[in-house]
């Protein structure tokens, strides 16, 4: 009884930032409330980044946004996104995502959302991360 009581409160363990090159340059990251992950497809070459909520909806908004905050506070938006059928995903492609690399790479957090439905991310352990995925494929792509 002692023990399950022991495992009610110890903390989760941290989520990390993990980077994987195949079969594409992949980003990721899970939170308790989304999962959060950047691509880039040299065979295009265009990045997308996808934030797939655990329970309900994106807020189907003219505009979507991201905050970063820490040693290099910006925020970032476009009109571009779109939501899958379900309205659980929310997506975004262009052929460079420097500014969103750099807000993961030199922030500690970041704040990313539709309307009223955001979501946040700790972005303190994501350096090491970002700088694989920059290396990816080894010829680095354009990230601007």
């Amino acid at each position: 009884m002692r023990f399950a009581l022991i495992l009610t409160v110890l903390p989760l363990p941290a989520f990390a930032w993990d980077f994987s090159p195949d079969p594409v340059c992949t980003l990721t990251h899970q939170t308790d409330t989304a999962e959060i992950a950047i691509t880039y497809d040299v065979s295009l070459p265009e990045y997308a980044l996808f934030i797939t909520l655990r329970e309900g909806e994106w807020d189907d908004a003219p505009s979507f946004q991201m905050t970063f905050q820490g040693g290099v506070p910006v925020t970032i938006g476009t009109t571009r996104h779109m939501l899958s059928g379900d309205s659980a995903t929310l997506s975004v492609r262009d052929r460079g995502f420097g500014n969103v690399l750099d807000g993961i790479e030199f922030n500690t957090s970041l704040a990313a959302g539709t309307g009223a439905r955001f979501v946040t991310a700790d972005t303190s352990d994501a350096a090491a991360a970002v700088q694989a995925f920059r290396n990816c494929p080894s010829d680095d792509p354009a990230v601007s």
